[in-house]
């Protein structure tokens, strides 16, 4: 029973976290995150 509750708890956490990703995504938060990324390291390399 205890194996079933945790693979059970598992895919929900994991479901909800797909979830966000995808809504996200959608939202056009990957773009935001990926302009973030560079400018970080491009100032990190000296050319920022």
């Amino acid at each position: 029973m205890k194996e079933k509750q945790r693979k059970t708890g598992t895919m929900l956490v994991l479901a909800a976290a797909l979830g966000m990703c995808i809504f996200g995504a959608v939202n056009g938060e990957a773009e935001e995150v990926f302009l973030k990324a560079v400018k970080i390291c491009m100032e990190c390399i000296g050319l920022g």
